[in-house]
């Protein structure tokens, strides 16, 4: 399984926009709220693995 790294760029209501942080890419992501952790803020950084975000450690 592949691991993919994001950022939280912005969040929108119920969705949040995700840049990939592990490759070079312009396009966002859009993801809903109810699949990321609860703490997201702007700026946090995720990790996706096995079809589940996890907040990285600081």
């Amino acid at each position: 399984m592949e691991t993919w790294y994001y950022e939280v760029v912005s969040i929108d209501g119920d969705y949040a926009h995700l840049k990939r942080t592990d490759i070079e890419i312009d396009d966002l992501k859009l993801v809903a709220r109810a699949l990321l952790p609860e703490e997201i803020m702007v700026g946090s950084a995720l990790k996706y693995e096995w079809m589940q975000y996890k907040m990285m450690d600081a």
